[in-house]
Parts: structure tokens; C-alpha cells; sequence
């Protein structure tokens, strides 16, 4: 049995050596060195031996197997090597030939504008806060001392989850949500995705981006506000801008106004970008109701605050002259690729 074994050791070693490649290694070691390989075969008659010479062929039997294993590996080494050599040679590389181009990526229009506001408030010492998108009736709502028959508490507006969840129709819920947990002095912006109900057209979606600030503190008015938005208009728009404040409703504000700015195409002389008027409308704003402090837990006879909303769409359709809102959630690149 001997024998046979160092036998097996000259045979094998002699086709490992003779192998071509990877695979027909794979192949002997298999045949030689597998479950029910030529190794494995003679090594169950050793039944038949005696029990003096069981151990002895045993030690011959591991010394071959370990022999064939050294072998294999060292030619399976050199078969790699040679293999690799072959495939480099075969896919030599011109290192003097230009790459592939790669483009890189841009902001979009909307990212843009956004940090362009947020650096603007930043400067002035607001700080930046956020919440989730889906909120309560009681902060989207109540808190904002909306009337229960206020006409977009109803279903054909909003989206409601169920009687008491909806998608937030504005970020004010961000601004509840910080009176709530800090106290004044208060001075924060709350960009983010609102949902409203509305159908898609060239100035609609019901998924949209707001900005909104809100600033609690003591003493302070509505020259404050018009003061801020004054800064925020010139800063966004440049310094010949002019801002004028006008009369409106709001639950959550009280006095309310919409702000706009003068034409920043024309001047304010008029042309087809603001309709012939001069002015081009870019939010609304107000001093926070009593109501909504006190619910927050403010109080209203030491504290005032203002607070302002705007659409980032608005804004960024307004800067860049994009006249379809659609346009900015196609994600097209050659709209990308401008900014």
C-alpha cells in the first residue's frame, strides 16, 4: 500500500505539472484529494491491514496528501501569475489616452435659491428649525387659531391621514412646535415640503416648498418686520429693490399684510414680467396673534412677535424666470444643466 501511495504522489505531482491551467487543477486536485478520490480509495482497505501497520501507512497516506497540496498550490500560484500577465498584456492600457468624461452634478434651481435665503437669514441671526411632515390638526390648525369653519381645514384642501394626522399644509406647525419648547427670545426660519390639495398646472402643486420666520421676543413691532423684509428683499433681489406692505388676513397674525417688491426687471417702471404694475407680490406676513402665543405658552402682555411666509417655488420661478412650476419636479437635465 506503500507502494501505491508514493505511486500516487509521482503521478500526481507529474499532471499537476503538466496542467495548463487553473481549471485542470481544480481538476486533479479533485481526483486526487476529494471525498472519493485516489487518496481517499486506498485509504479504506486499510481495514485489511494489521493493526502494527495501520499506523505507518497512515503517516505515509497524510505526508503524500500534504505533498500534493504544496504542489498544488505552488503551481496554482504560477498558473495565476502567468494568467494575469497574459490578460494585462492582452488589455494593455494607454495611459496617455484622454478618460471618459465624466459631467458633474449640479444644485437644483430650487437648492439654489434656498440657500441663497437661508445665508440671508443666517447673517441676520435666525436660526434654522424643522418637523415633520406629517403633523396634527392641532398644530397645523387649532394652535394657529384657525376657525373650525376656516375654509382649508376641509377635505377638498388637505390631506388627511386620518381625523386627527394630515401632510402639513404650511411649516407654521414648526413654529408652534419651537414656541412650545423654547423660550423667547425667538428668532428662527422653518423651510420645508408643504401638501395642499390643489389640481397641477403652470402655477399649482399639491406638493410644494415654503419658507417660513417667526421672531418673539420683548418689545417687539411691526417696523421690526418691515425692517427685516426690507433687508431680506434688497439682499435677495439687490439693493435698488424697494418693498411695499399691504393690508390682508391671516388667523395666526394680527395685523396681517402682504409684501411686495418692486420689479427687479424693469425697475418698477412696468413691464411683462410684472404685469405692467411695477411690483411683484413675494409673501405675507403679520405681528403673532395674542391667541397663538398664549396657546404656546408665551406670554402675550410681555412678548410680541412677527412672522413671515413665502413659496420657495414662487421665489425661485421669480429669480430664474421659469414660468411652469411643473418644470421644476420633471427632473430634466437641460433645465439642471442651466444653473
Amino acid at each position: 500500500m506503500k507502494e501505491i501511495l508514493n505511486q500516487l504522489l509521482k503521478s500526481a505531482t507529474e499532471e499537476i505539472h503538466s496542467a495548463p491551467g487553473l481549471k485542470e487543477l481544480e481538476e486533479i486536485r479533485v481526483k486526487y484529494l476529494g471525498k472519493k478520490g485516489e487518496i481517499t480509495s486506498v485509504l479504506k482497505n486499510m481495514k485489511d491491514l494489521s493493526a502494527e501497520e495501520r499506523p505507518a501507512i497512515g503517516k505515509v497516506a497524510n505526508s503524500v496528501r500534504e505533498e500534493i497540496e504544496i504542489i498544488l498550490e505552488q503551481v496554482k500560484e504560477e498558473k495565476k501569475k502567468v494568467e494575469m500577465d497574459a490578460q494585462l498584456e492582452k488589455e494593455g492600457i494607454d495611459v496617455t489616452m484622454p478618460s471618459k468624461k465624466h459631467e458633474r452634478g449640479h444644485k437644483h434651481p430650487l437648492n439654489v435659491a434656498l440657500d441663497e435665503i437661508m445665508d440671508i437669514f443666517l447673517g441676520m441671526g435666525f436660526k434654522i428649525a424643522e418637523g415633520p411632515e406629517v403633523d396634527t390638526v392641532y398644530h397645523n390648525f387649532d394652535a394657529l387659531n384657525a376657525p373650525i369653519d376656516h375654509p382649508s381645514r376641509s377635505l377638498s384642501d388637505t390631506f388627511y391621514i386620518t381625523e386627527d394626522l394630515l401632510l402639513r399644509t404650511q411649516t407654521s406647525p414648526i413654529q408652534v412646535r419651537t414656541m412650545k419648547q423654547q423660550k423667547p427670545p425667538i428668532r428662527i426660519i422653518a423651510p420645508g415640503r408643504c401638501f395642499r390639495n390643489d389640481e397641477i398646472d403652470a402655477t399649482h402643486s399639491p406638493m410644494f416648498h415654503q419658507i417660513e420666520g417667526l421672531v418673539v421676543d420683548e418689545n417687539v413691532t411691526m417696523a421690526d418686520l418691515k425692517g427685516t423684509l426690507d433687508m431680506f428683499a434688497k439682499r435677495l433681489f439687490g439693493n435698488q429693490t424697494k418693498t411695499k406692505f399691504r393690508p390682508h388676513y391671516f388667523p395666526f397674525t394680527e395685523p396681517s399684510g402682504e409684501v411686495d417688491v418692486s420689479c427687479f426687471k424693469c425697475g418698477g417702471e412696468g413691464c411683462r414680467f410684472c404685469s405692467g404694475s411695477g411690483w411683484i407680490e413675494i409673501l405675507g406676513c403679520g405681528m403673532v396673534h395674542p391667541n397663538v402665543l398664549e396657546e404656546c405658552g408665551i406670554d402675550s402682555e410681555k412678548y410680541t412677535g412677527f412672522a413671515f411666509g413665502m413659496g420657495l417655488d414662487r421665489i425661485t420661478m421669480l429669480k430664474y424666470e421659469i414660468d411652469d412650476i411643473r418644470i421644476l419636479f420633471e427632473n430634466d437635465v437641460r433645465l439642471i444643466k442651466q444653473f
